[in-house]
């Protein structure tokens, strides 16, 4: 039976962010996290005091804590937007887009180096998450890029954190492919479409390597849960159980969903748009998610621990 709470101690740890996404609880408690709109790396402190990493060009998306300290950034390469009071939203591909690409960041100096670009010589176009695995890589997500009347196939990828090889482990996702994530074992790869509201999966056989399901599946994965209504997909965390927690725009919700697919709780947020969440403190409990149209960083006692990252 699916839970559906309010999130009554939601509390505010920063604002007036530019379309913040991608949070990382880093090792000194503060928080990394990528405004899009203004292609900057920023830190937050636990005072919510807000100071920059470091300054793109394109635009910032997914982030995750690497090896060696350093922040790997999904650089999406840039989108329009559309503001309003109180309302920021990213719309079609940029007019200044400079192709999607994966980069690393230095936090200590804010240097910005380009990892990958290209996969089996087609150029990435809209990387948008990422999560690392036990094995010196991580998978990652490309959503994309929408035009006026036409948008490319997202798809799921995996690199070597060395910049030594990267392979394109599941395509087309037709939806865009955006949150991405790995069960504890690391076992299965997630990966949340935006569009129809599906979460598919993936048996993982090595890195890089998905089992693949016959035709007609129409990537090799298999629809894990369809989420109600109209919903769209963003980013998602996992919990130390194996619980896949994505954050589900349109109804303003993050929800869980079990390994088997079922969906165990919805909690409600105060916009449309809660795009990621990440986890931190000492028990893994602590919830920060990015409010994105709004511009906030909010935090809150989640109701199970998060799986521990591999660099985290």
């Amino acid at each position: 039976m699916t839970v559906t709470v309010d999130a009554p101690d939601l509390r505010i740890v920063t604002e007036g962010l530019r379309f913040p996404e991608g949070p990382v609880c880093m090792p000194d408690g503060s928080v990394a996290l990528v405004e899009i709109e203004a292609r900057r790396i920023t830190r937050v402190a636990q005072n919510g005091t807000k100071s920059t990493i470091a300054t793109v060009t394109g635009a910032p998306n997914g982030l995750a804590l690497g090896p060696n300290g350093l922040l790997y950034v999904c650089n999406n390469g840039g989108f329009s937007w559309h503001e309003e009071p109180g309302l920021l939203r990213p719309g079609f591909q940029a007019a200044d887009y400079s192709g999607g690409r994966i980069e690393t960041v230095d936090p200590a100096t804010g240097a910005v180096e380009t990892l990958y670009r290209t996969v089996d010589g087609r150029p990435l176009r809209g990387p948008n998450d990422l999560m690392f695995d036990a094995h010196g890589g991580f998978w990652f997500s490309d959503l994309g890029k929408v035009r006026a009347r036409d948008r490319d196939h997202g798809g799921a990828y995996w690199g070597a954190a060395d910049g030594s090889k990267v392979v394109e482990a599941a395509f087309p996702v037709f939806g865009g492919a955006n949150g991405i994530g790995i069960s504890p074992d690391g076992k299965t790869v997630y990966v949340a479409e935006t569009e129809t509201g599906r979460l598919w999966a993936w048996d993982v056989e090595a890195p890089g390597v998905l089992k693949k399901e016959p035709w007609p599946s129409s990537n090799g994965g298999r629809v894990l849960c369809q989420f109600p209504g109209y919903r769209r997909l963003d980013s998602l965390a996992i919990a130390a159980s194996g619980n896949i927690i994505v954050a589900t725009l349109v109804a303003g919700e993050i929800t869980t969903v079990s390994p088997a697919g079922e969906i165990l709780r919805v909690v409600k947020m105060p916009e449309r748009m809660p795009t990621n969440i990440c986890f931190g403190g000492a028990d893994m409990r602590t919830a920060y998610i990015t409010l994105s149209t709004s511009g906030k960083l909010v935090a809150m006692q989640w109701d199970e621990p998060g799986f521990r990252l591999p660099h985290g």
